[in-house]
């Protein structure tokens, strides 16, 4: 679900792309990878050439991932690559063993139908958020904010809750771009508020998508999944408070006591429509949460259906606020305005994970991990992988893996899987964009000189899981 994208340079996160090629590697090859779903067999070839050519040929794409900020490849495009060259010799090795094709079709089928749902609830959220961005919503927010000129400490915690929150119905890329605005917009004589402002709107924004469905890409995979309910996830809300409020408290007495310069900043007012749009996306998730409940249907086409009700609202709006003035709304350009390049990354990963899972490697890596180390051990440890590792591919990695966990433990790998990347300032896509409009003063180190706290808050969001849903 990611926004503008910003490209930032920087000498040392080159080595830390090797680094996350090398993480993913591993993770293939001897920590818990993905199997396929119980009802299709995989090949069990994970020791031929061909297979170990698969392996490389992903880690190969997402060492292009992982350099975005560098070559300005969209990371789309690598995976998706890969995803049909490990196919066509998923195909052609099953041909050889004997498999019949329709087993091959099945397995494939799977991870269509994965993705199918999954982008396409993806894509009715991505378009209210883009409807609500249209009608200034968050716009009005940043100003409303600037204008109450506060002081770099109340900043700093208000700026810190709204993200938390923000990013439980927006993804967190989204959450800390808009609200980073603000800190940028005060804190521009202030690099040192800058630097431990945007720390904190990284750590509160995979915090807050922790503890909600909607909140993160990964939430959704274990909610769609089965893996849990939708109020399971709630269970998660004070864990994930801890995780962004331990660390913002050793933070706070770094923060200049004092009243920034704030820039003159012209009130923002929100466009026809505004208010009742945010309602019918709230409207929107519930019917979703309905649908899934009650009915047992996907959640997606309750989100379709909520998607319905914002293109008849648009054809009202049109009639009433019919003039080219910036006030006509348009449903369809908010649609063709997601982040397709995400959507499609995420297809990649589903493909290029799913045929690598269907090889067999998933299944060695979900014994080498889950049954050698305990599944305690082995979540914290998908916790730590998600902060060199996109969170993405290793919690698809764990559901397509389906070790025999009770719900504890699903919400626990949610939780690690969500804020883990929170202890470098790549380990999500909030970081990196961050540090590319915080002109220098976010740095991969300045966040690294903080990571102990924010380890703190990781370890503090794990036991208090333990201690309240253990």
């Amino acid at each position: 679900m990611e926004r503008p994208r910003f490209y930032l340079i920087h000498n040392n996160i080159e080595d830390l792309a090797l680094l996350r090629a090398f993480v993913l590697l591993s993770l293939f090859l001897g920590l818990p990878g993905l199997a396929l779903a119980e009802e299709t067999r995989n090949l069990d070839l994970t020791a031929t050439h061909r297979g170990l050519y698969c392996v490389l040929i992903f880690v190969v794409a997402y060492a292009f991932v992982m350099t975005e900020e560098f070559t300005h490849l969209r990371k789309s495009k690598p995976v998706i690559l890969a995803a049909g060259i490990v196919w066509a010799q998923v195909a052609y090795m099953a041909s050889t063993a004997g498999v019949a094709a329709e087993e091959v079709h099945r397995a494939f089928e799977h991870d269509l139908k994965e993705y199918a749902e999954l982008m396409l609830f993806l894509l009715v959220a991505m378009t209210y958020i883009n409807a609500m961005a249209e009608r200034n919503v968050f716009e009005a927010l940043r100003s409303w904010l600037v204008t109450r000129k506060f002081g770099y400490r109340k900043l700093f915690w208000i700026t810190g809750v709204i993200t938390f929150f923000l990013s439980s119905v927006a993804d967190n890329l989204t959450s800390a771009l808009l609200v980073g605005a603000v800190v940028m917009a005060v804190g521009a004589k202030s690099p040192k508020f800058v630097s431990l402002g945007f720390i904190n709107l990284v750590i509160a924004a995979n915090a807050g998508g922790a503890f909600s469905p909607f909140g993160d890409i990964t939430t959704l995979m274990v909610w769609q999944a089965g893996k849990a309910e939708f109020f399971d996830f709630f269970e998660l809300f004070i864990p994930s408070v801890m995780n962004f409020v331990v660390p913002a408290a050793f933070m706070h007495f770094a923060i200049p006591n004092e009243l920034p310069d704030f820039p003159e900043e012209e009130v923002v007012v929100m466009k026809p429509g505004a208010l009742l749009i945010c309602g019918l996306f709230v409207l929107t998730i519930s019917i979703a949460v309905s649908f899934k409940q009650f009915l047992h249907l996907p959640p997606f086409l309750g989100m379709m259906v909520g998607l319905s009700i914002l293109m008849f609202y648009g054809y009202r709006l049109k009639l009433y606020f019919p003039g080219s003035n910036g006030d006509r709304f348009d449903v369809f350009a908010n649609v063709r305005d997601a982040e397709w390049d995400t959507l499609l990354f995420f297809f990649g990963v589903v493909f290029a994970v799913g045929g690598l899972g269907y090889i067999g490697y998933l299944e060695l890596a979900s014994v080498a991990m889950y049954d050698g180390l305990g599944a305690t051990t082995a979540n914290i440890i998908v916790g730590l992988l998600s902060a060199v590792v996109d969170n993405i591919p290793v919690m698809f990695a764990v559901l397509n893996m389906n070790p025999d966990m009770d719900i504890y433990q699903w919400m626990l790998v949610t939780l690690t899987a969500g804020v883990g990347g929170s202890m470098l300032s790549v380990g999500s896509a909030a970081g990196v964009a961050l540090m590319g409009t915080s002109r220098g003063m976010y740095t991969f180190f300045s966040h690294l000189k903080w990571t102990p706290a924010v380890a703190a808050g990781y370890i503090a969001s794990i036991a208090t899981h333990y201690f309240i849903n253990g």
